[in-house]
Formats: structure tokens, C-alpha cells, sequence
């Protein structure tokens, strides 16, 4: 098969997945990269670029299942994006992440790699779901859902969708059966016309109060009190504790907040990890997988070991979940966090908790870390999916603590940021992983270092 044409049709077989989640198969003896495919799939393609040494193909068509594969279980799986590994049993998706991580490692000379734990849960496990409004074609019936494989401009009405429970999937179909009846239009990124932008659902897994966000642009005033009503009046296994409009007039497609508006309840709600509570906004971070977040903290409690005498920083801590959930175990913590409202939330569920040893500071790490003159015994990092930024991860490698806990929701630049820091003297000891997001390519990981 010499001289393969960008853009002509082929049919390959998928050997394995390399990170994150991409199907890896052979033409003219050149490796091919396929979003979307699974080791043991024959698969339709389209060359979409030929490189020096490789392809890159999208995903056309599944001639002929794996062996491994299993019956989908949502009715969506075949047009939406959500979750493409869901036709694999659960323990063959473990067995591939582990594969993936441990080529992903290895290639840059990292080893003591110690395992994935599981998702304690493996469907209904999201406490939070971000949804579109918009549709399948141009001026179509009016959609909420997400973006279905390949089609990031339009979307699909996800009311089965298995990642989440029951109470997500009756509000879903309520707002979009309320919106059509009102003939609500939704919001083109293009033209920067319409209403309707995004819907949020948040729930406490634990406690089960449950948070409606509904993001709409300033371009019509509604009155939404009826469908208040009508939400208040749903047969939800949880409690609905506040129904919220956001403002958004950015141009940008993120969810962002100009004004909000509470229509019913309040603006926050309660969850509970690890023995803790944890009062919530619109806008905070917290972990989506609840279950499986107790399993990552758990990770980070095992690495810190011993810490009664040890001072510790939490860079890039968000809301403060790992600060509080360390906050026995340690000395002294102090988290630093650039979002001003998770900073605010991070120092109420202080006094929610009574967590006397720990405390907060709101700012940029890179910029904070220089104006900090306290010395940590141990760092820990959970920075977002770029990885630390270079001018802190200098001054974290100048500090010269002697322990060093990682945590990341990207193995690319994890790896990146390990490599650096074992060129300055630090000691990579062992990293494990955790499932937090079952039937998807995300892997979390959380490493330790020592010097």
C-alpha cells in the first residue's frame, strides 16, 4: 500500500491504545493513530494527515467489534462523545489504562508505577454535568445535550445519558420540553445571537441537594417563575435546593458569569467527602467523581505518611478539598489558589469543618510563592491540565523541601514536570492512578518525590 492519499478511505486494524485513548494501527507499514478506536477493532478511516513517520485517520465507521466488547449501555453511545470506551467490560478498560500509562512512563525513563484503582462507582458516578443548548442542523429542533463524536458545533439531547443519575436526566427533560413549548432560541456562538447557552446540573452525591444553573445571555428577559414551579414539583430522589439563571454576554463559548440571578433557593449547595462537609457554588471546583475523589485523597494521605510535625503547602488547592482532608495529619497547611470564589468557599468550610491549621491565600502560586518567606517540609501540587507553571515549578525545585506530592489530571505534562524535577535532584519514588471518570480517556495520577 504505497503512496496512501490524504483523504482516501482505508480500513484498519486497531493494535493497541496509546495515552489518551488513541487506537493505534499499521498502514504501508507506517503506524496510524485513530481517535475513537479500540484494540481489536477492524475500522473504516479517513486519512486525514500523513506525517514522516505515521497517519493520522478519523473514524469512520466500526467494521467489526473487538472480541472484548460488551453491549453499550446508554442509548447515546453510538453518536455521542462522551464516553467511547464504554463497550469495553470494566476491567479490560483498566487493564488498557494501565498499559497506556505504563508505555507513557517508561518511554521517559519513569518506573514504580504501582497500579489503578478503580471507580468505586462505574455509571451514575458524575456530581456535575455541563450541557448545550443548540442542534443537528441548521435552525433544527432545538437540542440539550453535548456534542455528539466529531461535530463540535452541534449537539444531541443526552436525556439517558448513564454517567449520571436519574434526577439529571428528569430536569434535562423537563428544561428542553419547557424550552420548545416556549420556542426560547439558543444562543450561536457565530453570529453572537439568541438566548439559551448552557444548562448545569450539580449534585451532592452524599448529602443529594441538587443545584440548577441555567446560562443564558442578557438578549431576552424571561419569566421563568413557571418552570420554577415545575422544577420544585419533579419526583427527584435528591432535593432540589436552588434553581439559578448565570448571565453571559462573553463572546467567548466557557461558561461565565456577568450576573446571576436565583429564581428559587440559594446558590449553593452541600456535599461531603471523606467525613468532611463541603459548602459549594456555582462556579467552584470540586472533584466530578465524588466516590472516586475519596479514592485519589486517600492516595495522598498514604504518600504523606507520618506528617504530624510537617508544614505543608497546597499550590493550585482550588476549593481546599486536599488541605482539610490532610489537615489532621499534618502540622500546618496553607493553600494558595488564583479563583477568588474558591478561596472564599475554601475558608467557609473551614468553619464548616472547624479546621483550625489550615488557612488560605488568594493569588497567583507563581507570583505567591515568591512573597511567602516560610519554608514547607513537603509541597503538594494539583495544577490544572498545562501542568506547573515554569517560574513556580523553579521556585518549588529553590525551596529544596524534601518531599514533594503531585497530583495531576494530565499524565502528558506530569510527566513533563517529573522529568524537570528529577534533573534537580529529586528521587521519582512511585506514582498510582485512579479511574476517576469510568467508559473515558481522563486518568488522574498522584506521584511522590523525594530529595
Amino acid at each position: 500500500m504505497v503512496g496512501i492519499k490524504r483523504r482516501s478511505i482505508q480500513e484498519v486494524y486497531i493494535e493497541e491504545i496509546n495515552y489518551p485513548g488513541i487506537g493505534v494501527g499499521y498502514l504501508d507499514n507506517k503506524k496510524i493513530r485513530i481517535k475513537h478506536a479500540l484494540p481489536g477493532q477492524k475500522v473504516k478511516v479517513k486519512i486525514h494527515k500523513k506525517k514522516k513517520d505515521y497517519y493520522i485517520g478519523r473514524l469512520l465507521e466500526v467494521i467489526k467489534r473487538s472480541s472484548k466488547e460488551i453491549k453499550e449501555k446508554c442509548n447515546h453511545f453510538k453518536s455521542c462523545g462522551g464516553c467511547n470506551q464504554q463497550t469495553l467490560p470494566y476491567d479490560i478498560q483498566l487493564i488498557e489504562k494501565e498499559k497506556q500509562m505504563k508505555k507513557l512512563f517508561k518511554a521517559k525513563g519513569i518506573d514504580n508505577f504501582q497500579g489503578l484503582l478503580p471507580s468505586p462507582r462505574i455509571f451514575e458516578y458524575r456530581n456535575k454535568m455541563e450541557f448545550s443548548f443548540g442542534d443537528l442542523e441548521k435552525d433544527g429542533l432545538l437540542q440539550l445535550g453535548l456534542h455528539p463524536r466529531g461535530r463540535r458545533f452541534d449537539v444531541i439531547t443526552v436525556d439517558s445519558c448513564v454517567l449520571v443519575d436519574n434526577d439529571f436526566r428528569v430536569i434535562l427533560s423537563l428544561i428542553i420540553e419547557y424550552m420548545r413549548k416556549h420556542k426560547l432560541k439558543r444562543y450561536h456562538v457565530k453570529n453572537r445571537q439568541g438566548f439559551l447557552r448552557n444548562l448545569v446540573i450539580r449534585k451532592g452525591l452524599k448529602t443529594g441537594e441538587i443545584l440548577v444553573n441555567l446560562i443564558t445571555t442578557s438578549q431576552l428577559k424571561h419569566d421563568f417563575s413557571q418552570l420554577s414551579k415545575e422544577l420544585k414539583m419533579l419526583p427527584l430522589q435528591g432535593e432540589l435546593v436552588g434553581f439559578l439563571q448565570t448571565i453571559n454576554d462573553d463572546y467567548a463559548d466557557a461558561v461565565k458569569c456577568d450576573r446571576l440571578i436565583i429564581h428559587y433557593g440559594r446558590d449553593f449547595y452541600f456535599e461531603e467527602l471523606l467525613n468532611l462537609r463541603f459548602k459549594i457554588k456555582p462556579f467552584s471546583f470540586f472533584q466530578p467523581n465524588t466516590y472516586a475523589a475519596e479514592v485519589l485523597y486517600k492516595v495522598v494521605k498514604d504518600f504523606l505518611g507520618d506528617g504530624k510535625n510537617k508544614f505543608v503547602f497546597d499550590l493550585y488547592c482550588g476549593t481546599g478539598s486536599i488541605s482539610q482532608v490532610i489537615a489532621e495529619d499534618v502540622n500546618k497547611v496553607i493553600g494558595i489558589e488564583i479563583i477568588e470564589e474558591a478561596v472564599e468557599m475554601a475558608r467557609e468550610n473551614l468553619k464548616i469543618n472547624k479546621i483550625k491549621n489550615c488557612s488560605f491565600i488568594n493569588g497567583d502560586v507563581q507570583e505567591k510563592l515568591f512573597e511567602l518567606k516560610e519554608v514547607p517540609d513537603l509541597i503538594i501540587v494539583d495544577p490544572p491540565r498545562p501542568g506547573i507553571h515554569p517560574a513556580a515549578l523553579n521556585k518549588i525545585i529553590e525551596y529544596g523541601c524534601h518531599e514533594l506530592i503531585y497530583v495531576s489530571c494530565n499524565p502528558r505534562t506530569l510527566v513533563r514536570d517529573l522529568n524537570i524535577m528529577q534533573d534537580s535532584g529529586y528521587t521519582f519514588n512511585r506514582f498510582k492512578c485512579v479511574d476517576m471518570f469510568p467508559h473515558t480517556n481522563h486518568i488522574e495520577s498522584v506521584a511522590y518525590l523525594s530529595k
